[in-house]
């Protein structure tokens, strides 16, 4: 089946990113902020025509009503095939796209304890959608899929085997769709099947994979989106201890110090500035903090990098992409001066023009920034699950 109409959501906790495909050409995109506000935001895009609306959408099936108007008045939506929905956890019970039934939904709904802030988002989404749009297909697409092929020595904690055993803690690892995609794109650049690549999602959420031939084989993230590298507000790893230590000094709860971990460290704590790398930047020069967190930032990447060359006993490729790593040249080269024992050749010229190809032509090892669609990803993963039912 070619040229399937597929909407594709991602739904937050106040937000709804829409995009509508016919084949691999996004036809409308959108987002729907501040949901429960009176003044939500409508932003989309159609035929490179920007609009944008200030409405009062009081909860998300308000939200999504709206993106189906918008979508109706731009487009025939009776020949709509289906709508994905991007799933952040899908546990160990889900390792491949899914058609939603109300026995999935209920099983993705009871793996809301492993993904607090991002699956009941999703999960609200797809009950609106199928309130909404009853005789449509809803898709589940899951960001821990990709992940799911990384061995035990690779996702098992040092914890005793029984509490795996019980509530099934382990790495799962995120933003898979990204990873799938550029993957794919640089083994087609490379056209080397089985190609070594280590592939960094540096975006407010961050992640490094190790992949070969397109399975992935580590990851950075874990048990939760909180594990890994440094993020924009993000703590990424830290001794364990800590936890308990700051409760009991600060006289707070163990939830009150996770809260702090997932929304007021990172670049945030670390700069006490901001967690938006472009204003870090502009003050890179004149604030020691803003210095100190750029630094920290490139010191964490670079130190994953290093650990999964060595997990893969080589490397053929290593890809930038999300917001920072398509866009941030300085953290770039902060990490690429640093891996000339790799045979890395950075062409600095090429990093801060953002070229797709950042190394010179006597690297041993190229240096790609690939554009991630995420949302293109997810119809690729539709087309072939309903291709296989078809």
């Amino acid at each position: 089946m070619f040229n399937m109409k597929i909407l594709v959501l991602n739904c937050g906790s106040s937000s709804v990113k829409f995009k509508l495909f016919e084949g691999e050409k996004c036809i409308i995109s959108g987002l729907v902020e501040e949901i429960g506000n009176k003044n939500s935001k409508v932003k989309y895009e159609f035929n490179d025509k920007k609009e944008e609306e200030i409405i009062e959408l009081k909860d998300h099936k308000e939200a999504l009503n709206e993106v189906i108007k918008i979508l109706g008045r731009h487009c025939d939506l009776s020949d709509l095939t289906c709508i994905t929905h991007r799933v952040v956890h899908g546990g160990e019970e889900f390792r491949d796209t899914v058609i939603i039934n109300k026995e999935i939904l209920g099983k993705i709904e009871s793996m809301n304890y492993l993904a607090p802030l991002h699956n009941p988002a999703c999960v609200l989404g797809i009950r609106v959608m199928m309130e909404l749009m009853p005789s449509k297909k809803n898709i589940a697409v899951f960001d821990t899929s990709f992940h799911s092929s990384i061995p035990e020595k690779a996702y098992l904690y040092g914890l005793p085997y029984e509490y795996y055993e019980k509530y099934k803690i382990r790495r799962f690892g995120f933003h898979g769709s990204s990873h799938k995609y550029v993957v794919r794109e640089a083994i087609s650049h490379l056209k080397k099947k089985n190609a070594k690549i280590i592939s960094c999602h540096l975006g407010n959420g961050a992640s490094i994979a190790a992949s070969i031939g397109g399975v992935s084989q580590d990851t950075s993230m874990g048990f939760t989106p909180l594990e890994g590298l440094v993020m924009g507000t993000r703590s990424g790893n830290i001794d364990p201890s800590i936890v308990n230590f700051l409760a009991d000094k600060e006289k707070i709860s163990s939830k009150d110090v996770e809260n702090i971990l997932n929304k007021k460290s990172g670049m945030l704590g670390i700069s006490k500035l901001s967690s938006d790398m472009r204003v870090l930047n502009d003050n890179y020069d004149t604030n020691k903090q803003a210095r100190i967190a750029l630094e920290i930032y490139a010191y964490n990447v670079l130190k994953y990098i290093g650990t999964y060359a060595a997990i893969l006993n080589g490397v053929d490729a290593i890809v930038f992409t999300a917001g920072i790593g398509e866009k941030d040249w300085r953290i770039r080269e902060m990490v690429l001066d640093n891996l000339g024992y790799l045979g890395i050749k950075l062409d600095k010229k090429k990093n801060k023009k953002n070229e797709f190809i950042l190394t010179k032509k006597d690297s041993k090892v190229p240096v790609f920034i690939i554009k991630t669609n995420e949302e293109l990803q997810m119809v690729r993963e539709t087309e072939k699950l309903i291709g296989k039912k078809s």
